[in-house]
């Protein structure tokens, strides 16, 4: 009885010790995440250019063209509206998102062809985005409060130092475990994400390079690769053109106002 006494002591005492790091690179992780944020907030709203490239395992590739508004919301998430201008079997389709803090994100796709407004459930938001490697929910903006985090410590990725953090998704819905993210120590930027599913099964990554700086102050990529590792397909966003700080109306991000997108 003593030996037991004594062993569940030992534990105890070994739990306690542990859990003061547990609680710093928790609270680490998400320092760095608000860094993240802040460091990417205030841009007030912008529209840029957009090509979409699929690419087939074959390396067959199809190319869509799109212009994208965004908008910032004081204490919420982004709006954004992505606008197909080609090729003509998408031409005219919307897709418009709000994302919100702690609660689903409102998601709406406009499909000239049935020339209605599709509202997308949240329990749908694992679906890919018109063939695209990139699912619903990878298009909504990047919240603090919508994941808990877990700092694993420092690495170089291709020469560069970075923080190296797991966030795990608060959403029910969402279709990742966790997500694994290099942050640029300097500009506290995302290079790469790699995701996980409900298994904790690696299925795709994200590398977002070219980055340009506007404003002065705000970096953003020029590019974006997700690679699906289950299909051997992936797709890439070529950002440019940005226009800042336009008088975009919150009318503009309205989904009765799909039907009516030029």
């Amino acid at each position: 009885m003593k030996r037991n006494m004594l062993y569940i002591i030992g534990i105890t005492l070994l739990i306690f010790c542990y859990l003061p790091i547990v609680r710093a690179d928790v609270q680490k992780g998400l320092e760095i995440a608000r860094e993240m944020k802040a460091r990417e907030s205030g841009f007030g709203n912008y529209i840029a250019d957009m090509k979409m490239v699929l690419i087939s395992v074959a390396g067959k590739e199809t190319v869509r063209q799109l212009h994208v508004r965004t908008r910032e919301v004081a204490n919420d998430g982004n709006q954004s509206l992505a606008i197909f201008d080609s090729p003509a079997d998408v031409k005219g389709t919307g897709f418009l998102t709000h994302t919100h803090i702690n609660r689903d994100d409102d998601q709406w796709l406009y499909l000239p062809s049935l020339k209605r407004v599709k509202r997308i459930s949240p329990s749908n938001k694992t679906a890919p985005f018109m063939g695209s490697e990139f699912s619903y929910e990878d298009l909504t903006s990047y919240e603090v409060e919508n994941y808990t985090y877990q700092y694993i410590g420092e690495e170089k990725l291709d020469g560069v130092d970075c923080y190296l953090l797991d966030r795990f998704p608060v959403n029910e819905y969402s279709g990742y475990s966790r997500q694994r993210v290099w942050v640029e120590k300097g500009r506290y930027l995302a290079l790469k994400l790699d995701y996980y599913n409900k298994k904790n099964k690696k299925i795709k990554t994200l590398r977002s390079g070219k980055f340009s700086k506007y404003l002065e102050k705000y970096w953003f990529a020029n590019e974006m690769k997700m690679q699906n590792h289950i299909s051997g397909k992936s797709s890439i966003l070529f950002w440019g053109n940005y226009r800042f700080r336009l008088p975009l109306r919150a009318a503009d991000f309205n989904p009765g106002s799909l039907t009516r997108i030029r």
